[in-house]
């Protein structure tokens, strides 16, 4: 696919997880519309959503992603009690499964 295509579709993808996030979390950022490739092939983001979450010192970070961890939509710092609560809400009301592969987040 060429770049600018996979770009506007990936973007779409992009804002669609972040709406998603941002119900349940208040903000969300977006992260990244194009999957990480070495042979300059462009190819938007996946279409569908996981949740991921990161521990960190300053709490925890809670990202959409595709099914190859590329994540879409991130939000962070939550309290482990808040972030649970978020998690719940997730399975519960979206159906949404959780990803524990190895996450790619914008630098």
């Amino acid at each position: 696919m060429q770049y600018f295509p996979a770009l506007k579709m990936g973007e779409k993808r992009v804002k669609a997880a972040q709406e998603i996030l941002n119900r349940y979390v208040g903000h969300a950022m977006p992260a990244l519309a194009l999957k990480d490739n070495k042979d300059n092939i462009w190819e938007p983001v996946g279409e569908e959503n996981l949740f991921a979450v990161v521990k960190e010192d300053q709490g925890y970070m809670i990202a959409l992603c595709d099914k190859n961890g590329i994540a879409k939509s991130i939000a962070q710092w939550f309290a482990e009690d808040k972030k649970n609560e978020i998690l719940k809400r997730f399975k519960e009301e979206e159906a949404m499964q959780e990803y524990f592969g190895k996450l790619s987040l914008p630098v």
